[in-house]
């Protein structure tokens, strides 16, 4: 099993892939979302702390999933076109991903791997990833864009 994220590559919203290699040197919040579900809200937090850290090295990265209660049934389309009227968001949304089960992309079978491990209970689970490509902290869905504790290790992870 992989061990850094940057030897992975991702389907982008526009089906070409997209090599996480390029994020490295950058601290990355990387969340399963979703655009009918009682925490879609968090968008507004997630576009937030993008526009807020972005200059500093912080990118955040969607991946929509519809795995939980059917709350992301659109199409690519129809999904950036929500993110982007509903809550402006400029971050990049990628293709739609499983996150648990047989299917489940390597980005998420790597993701899931590290301590605390186990499978994504929820839309909006985020993962803080430093700049060398391993997991640093994982939030479940409850916890907020900017609940301090996740501010707390972004600030962190782009200070090293």
């Amino acid at each position: 099993m992989t061990h850094s994220i940057f030897e992975i590559s991702v389907e982008k919203a526009d089906g070409n892939r997209q090599p996480l290699a390029d994020y490295q040197g950058n601290v990355l919040l990387i969340v399963n979302v979703a655009s009918q579900c009682g925490y879609t809200p968090q968008y507004a937090g997630l576009e937030a702390l993008h526009r807020t850290y972005s200059a500093r090295g912080l990118r955040v990265l969607g991946f929509p999933c519809n795995q939980f209660g059917g709350q992301e049934p659109g199409t690519m389309q129809e999904i950036l076109q929500f993110c982007s009227t509903k809550y402006n968001v400029t971050f990049p949304i990628f293709a739609k991903v499983e996150v648990n089960g047989p299917n489940r992309s390597l980005l998420y079978a790597v993701l899931t791997q590290t301590e605390p491990a186990g499978d994504i209970s929820w839309n909006f689970e985020k993962f803080v990833v430093g700049k060398d490509g391993t997991v640093v902290a994982r939030f479940k869905s409850r916890v907020a864009p900017d609940n301090p504790e996740l501010v707390s290790v972004i600030e962190r992870e782009l200070s090293r």
